[in-house]
């Protein structure tokens, strides 16, 4: 038991914030993977206009989660905790609003009106349910536990949610979304409706069982300084270790979110192969799940969170370069290639969510307030920034390379996305690891000092 009288950190808080993020995948990943593809083939929206919408919504979230991060810093703890109270609010708007993303019921009506539902339904899900559930969600972890460890291990229980979800959605979903049309792969419409409804429901179950298992031990007391939005930029802008983090996430979710958008045209498209779609996303998670999250921690205690994300990085963009030099023409040597990608970037996905609560502590350090929800939302919307630009860079270059419904299975098209599928991850990892090595100053030696003066500062 912990001085507060509440149970000591152990496997039920792991497993309840593991089903967090598998809740929030359940939506988030879909979007990313298949929404793009869902509105340039079924509803019959130029793939420029879809990453367009996708850009234009993140200039939404800068207000946002920066709004909401500022209400979780100002909200006072109840009975239930600071954090969690969000979770059960918010979890039936945020799959509900996913959900209505993807009705192929209206692919028939005139394309202005099309262009409306998608863009009022995805600023819904994303800028406004999604935020206000994910940044209470990734701020709870410095009320769950004090322990830098104890955090890593959130980290990582949180990364094996996302890749179970990355599981479930990337096998299952083309297993059953695609159809043989004219002797060609084709995503079906109805189809992908019925399947982000199931999700949506398993979205609500994983968020209920995170409310239920996952406990807060370190009260958080409401920040009631007045608000400086001047005092508050010049504070964010002016943390290098944020600033840091904020390039790597974006240049991360530029390579991890274009492999998966990618997935949806490289393997249907240039290989004829859905099947190997669902593989890779098979091979991919099972390489995180055996591979990363049972040594990540270990690593990263050893070596350094920063220290292991740089390494992990840079493997993931050598990998890419081999692959587009070997050219692979079998479709499931390219699922090798993807796969030891995933196990290259995997390292750093595991242990960065640790690396936001070490910002946390660093920034705590210096000005001796603690401000886990602004912080945080802050990396929530570099985060979405992330996805915006991959998807609107997928989309734009898509339509560059002349992808449309009618040259979808051209050979010049096709080689055009295959190059791609290797460009993009292999520019984004190495950028990863240029951020790392020349933003990030939070090494191994200054986690350490930071964490023995907080425990100074609290009397530990």
């Amino acid at each position: 038991m912990t001085e507060n009288g509440a149970p000591s950190f152990g496997i039920k808080d792991k497993l309840g914030y593991m089903f967090g993020d598998f809740g929030n995948d359940f939506t988030f990943i879909l979007s990313s993977s298949f929404m793009l593809k869902f509105y340039t083939d079924v509803m019959g929206i130029e793939a420029a206009v879809v990453g367009l919408l996708m850009m234009a919504a993140r200039f939404v979230d800068a207000v946002t989660d920066v709004t909401m991060g500022q209400i979780v810093d100002r909200s006072k703890p109840t009975g239930e905790g600071k954090f969690k109270p969000w979770i059960k609010r918010m979890c039936g708007p945020v799959a509900i609003a996913s959900f209505l993303i993807y009705q192929s019921g209206l692919a028939d009506l005139p394309y202005g009106v099309k262009v409306l539902w998608m863009t009022v339904t995805y600023i819904l899900w994303g800028s406004i349910f999604y935020t206000s559930i994910n940044i209470p969600y990734g701020s709870m972890a410095s009320a769950v536990s004090p322990d830098p460890k104890d955090r890593a291990d959130l980290s990582t229980w949180r990364t094996i949610g996302a890749t179970l979800a990355g599981l479930v959605i990337g096998v299952g979903t083309p297993m059953f979304a695609y159809e043989t049309v004219n002797g060609n792969t084709v995503l079906s419409g109805p189809r992908m409706t019925l399947i982000a409804g199931v999700f949506s429901v398993l979205a609500v179950v994983c968020y209920l069982l995170c409310f239920k298992l996952v406990r807060e031990r370190v009260e958080v007391p409401a920040n009631n300084t007045k608000l400086n939005i001047a005092h508050l930029f010049k504070s964010l802008v002016t943390n290098r270790p944020l600033l840091g983090i904020i390039a790597a996430a974006i240049a991360l979710l530029l390579a991890t979110l274009t492999m998966q958008g990618m997935s949806g045209y490289v393997f249907p498209n240039y290989y004829g192969n859905a099947a190997a779609q669902s593989t890779s996303s098979l091979t991919g998670s099972l390489a995180v799940l055996v591979i990363c999250a049972p040594l990540a921690a270990k690593l990263s205690e050893k070596y350094g969170k920063k220290e292991l994300s740089v390494a992990s990085c840079l493997a993931a963009a050598g990998i890419y370069l081999v692959c587009l030099i070997v050219h692979p023409q079998n479709a499931f040597v390219y699922v090798a290639f993807f796969t030891l990608a995933y196990v290259g970037f995997g390292f750093f996905n595991t242990v960065i969510w640790a690396m936001i609560t070490d910002v946390i502590d660093d920034a705590e350090v210096k000005s001796g307030v603690r401000e886990d929800g602004t912080i945080y939302s802050v990396y929530s919307f570099a985060r979405k920034l992330g996805q915006a630009l991959s998807a609107g860079m997928t989309g734009a270059l898509l339509s560059l390379i002349g992808y449309t419904n009618a040259t979808a299975f051209e050979p010049e098209v096709t080689e055009r996305i295959f190059k791609l599928s290797c460009i993009a991850p292999l520019v984004g990892f190495g950028l990863v690891a240029l951020f790392l090595i020349g933003l990030y100053p939070l090494d191994k030696k200054r986690v350490e000092a930071n964490v023995a003066e907080l425990a100074r500062r609290r009397g530990k």
